[in-house]
């Protein structure tokens, strides 16, 4: 039985735990802390007391109502979240249609919020250590808002990703798309534009008042021209937005006739997808490519 007067003692001699309570006293400090294990927290110092005051009762009650309502604080959503990552989900797909299929299933998840996490555990790590077998990959903008290994819900090795500005692409940027499918047989490629691309936005806004951007910014403006001419002949209500599409596609379609990667597609061991990422919904919609 529990004395509710009696304060709790406090040793002076050494540190002492006493794991029924959750008592951690230390010879340094005249406090008494209540540490408690919450879920995705690990061990957190729920209150600290004078040994002096409170009694046993009191402090257990108090450290019990704080916790509980640290955890009614918490939705299903967050505590789903917070359950173990997936584990490694094993060997890449092969084919275009079963890696195209896996990431879309990915974004699904991603639209939902029934992330799953995969291939982030340890045993992903070290079974990637010594060589690795991407299934996908993604050339997507810089913007923040749209990091295709969250878009996807992938994980460790799953995929090669590159971002520009824009999109835009040049020399070394075409080579490192090629690296998957020409060294490993990486089997699908997407080029990934979003919605309210600001990259888009300020080449568009140059090239339509004649006005270069300052420094390197340029290059990206040159880079996304054509993209600009075609939306400009669409006439499309939300010019930047039909540039960003035409963009996506305009790239893709190169990709796909590219003199190393065509025989690739030709023999369908590769596609390469154009889509479209909506900010607002979170889902990655296609616009061509989308292997049968």
């Amino acid at each position: 039985m529990i004395d509710d007067e009696k304060p709790l003692p406090v040793p002076h001699g050494e540190r002492t735990e006493t794991a029924g309570h959750g008592r951690t006293v230390l010879k340094s400090s005249p406090y008494v802390s209540i540490v408690g294990a919450l879920p995705g927290a690990g061990r957190i110092q729920i209150m600290s007391l004078p040994t002096g005051g409170p009694g046993r009762r009191t402090l257990l009650a108090g450290s019990v109502s704080l916790a509980t309502a640290y955890l009614a604080g918490c939705s299903s959503d967050e505590a789903v979240n917070m359950a173990a990552p997936t584990p490694t989900t094993g060997a890449s797909p092969g084919s275009p249609k079963a890696a195209y299929e896996r990431l879309m299933n990915g974004n699904r998840r991603w639209v939902t919020g029934a992330l799953q996490h995969p291939d982030r555990d340890p045993a992903r790590r070290e079974l990637l250590a010594a060589k690795q077998q991407p299934y996908g990959v993604v050339l997507s903008c810089i913007d923040s808002r749209v990091p295709p290994e969250l878009v996807f819900d992938t994980g460790l090795g799953d995929l090669y990703v590159m971002r520009t500005g824009g999109q835009a692409v040049g020399p070394v940027v075409t080579g490192s798309v090629e690296y998957g499918p020409m060294t490993s047989g990486t089997p699908l490629i997407v080029v990934l534009g979003h919605q309210r691309c600001g990259a888009v936005s300020a080449a568009y806004k140059s090239l339509r008042e004649g006005k270069p951007l300052p420094g390197n910014l340029q290059a990206i403006v040159q880079a996304l021209r054509s993209a600009y001419e075609q939306a400009a002949r669409e006439r499309s209500a939300d010019p930047v937005d039909a540039m960003t599409r035409a963009q996506v596609k305009l790239t893709a379609d190169a990709l796909r006739g590219n003199h190393d990667l065509a025989p690739l597609v030709s023999k369908g061991t590769l596609a390469v997808v154009s889509a479209y990422y909506s900010l607002d919904t979170g889902q990655v919609e296609v616009l061509n490519g989308a292997p049968a």
